[in-house]
């Protein structure tokens, strides 16, 4: 396997990739090498830059989830890109995969949500309460096979777990999250939610970016669902 993911997009001021869920964005307690610093060695390599190279993160996914991720390669570019997500600037589309489906097939989910520190997990609740966060998302049935439902995301908030704590809450946890109470893992330990699309302004060109991620090849579920919406 290439030490680099796909990447969907690179100028002198972003990079932006297709991760895998395996990766980890930026370091922590595994000791594992994160994306980030693979990203940091293909830049330097393949631009030939002497010294420390510079890679700002800009938001992260968790470690079983795949999709767009995007990584600053100026300063300029990561305080612009860290104010955009602060005004909701970018907008981002996910995929999940649950077993069941929801009722009713689309809607808004407002929820609060706690994080325990602890067992890094978000518990969702109905109405505010000390410490917790509110949580919206939108959601939409896009899919259906025989045991499964393929849902379609968009963030209004960007919490801790958020779509897979609220999607669990009302009894569509994503196929694989032991976490969040699926009944079994995935063969590879992701889960099945994937970032696939993210649009926004470049931070320093203007220009529209609007970007789509492929789900994992090597998974026959995603395929099914790519080749049913194809149809």
């Amino acid at each position: 396997m290439d030490i680099i993911p796909e990447i969907l997009f690179e100028d002198n001021h972003l990079i932006i990739v297709n991760k895998r869920p395996s990766e980890i964005v930026q370091g922590d307690k595994t000791g594992d090498t994160p994306l980030s610093e693979h990203i940091k060695q293909y830049i330097k390599k393949k631009y030939n830059k002497p010294g420390e190279v510079f890679l700002g993160v800009t938001h992260r996914l968790d470690r079983p989830v795949s999709g767009i991720i995007i990584f600053a390669k100026t300063g300029k570019a990561l305080t612009r890109i860290n104010e955009m997500f602060r005004l909701k600037e970018i907008k981002k589309t996910y995929w999940a995969i649950v077993k069941n489906k929801p009722e009713p097939p689309s809607g808004t989910l407002v929820h609060y949500l706690k994080k325990n520190e602890k067992n890094n997990k978000s518990y969702v609740y109905d109405k505010l309460i000390r410490d917790s966060k509110r949580a919206e998302l939108d959601y939409k049935l896009i899919a259906s096979s025989d045991h499964y439902h393929l849902l379609e995301i968009t963030l209004k908030t960007g919490r801790h777990h958020q779509i897979r704590a609220q999607l669990s809450h009302i009894g569509c946890e994503i196929k694989g999250d032991l976490k969040y109470g699926a009944p079994r893992s995935n063969e590879d330990a992701s889960i099945s939610l994937h970032s696939r699309r993210a649009e926004f302004l470049h931070p320093v060109t203007k220009n529209l970016i609007s970007l789509e991620a492929m789900p994992p090849a090597s998974d026959n579920l995603w395929k099914y669902f790519i080749d049913a919406i194809k149809k």
